[in-house]
């Protein structure tokens, strides 16, 4: 018998699963993940980059490089720290993002929807409890 953690486990795994196949974009998860950190924090060095995505350096590096090869991030030197460059999301960055997240969350309104009253009371309250599982340590 599974145990609830297992339970939870497969949970969270099919909704993602799930909602990766509401995109259309040409870019992986982890560049559509890197440009949705690149949205959320502003302007940030590579290393802080991937200190908020938990990946080494040289492996958002990469993806930071074909980011700005296609033009929706840019990269700036940093007015501090002349060894370093600040990312940016462009305005063609941000216009992916946001259809990639209009369709998804289209997607997950009209599940969502068809819940009942309790069922979506309970997924509120228990959105910021996944949230804080997702962010420990």
């Amino acid at each position: 018998m599974p145990t609830d953690s297992q339970r939870l486990a497969h949970a969270v795994a099919r909704l993602h699963r799930r909602l990766r196949q509401e995109r259309q974009s040409t870019l992986t998860p982890t560049q559509l993940s890197v440009l949705g950190v690149v949205a959320q924090i502003g302007p940030a060095t590579p290393g802080s980059i991937a200190a908020v995505e938990r990946v080494r350096p040289p492996s958002i590096t990469r993806v930071l490089n074909h980011l700005v090869e296609c033009g929706y991030v840019t990269r700036a030197p940093h007015p501090d720290d002349g060894r370093q460059i600040l990312i940016e999301l462009s305005a063609e960055g941000d216009r992916i993002l946001s259809d990639e997240r209009e369709r998804r969350d289209a997607w997950l309104e009209e599940r969502l929807a068809g819940l009942d009253d309790s069922q979506q009371r309970l997924l509120r309250e228990v959105t910021p409890v996944l949230m804080a599982l997702a962010e420990a340590e």
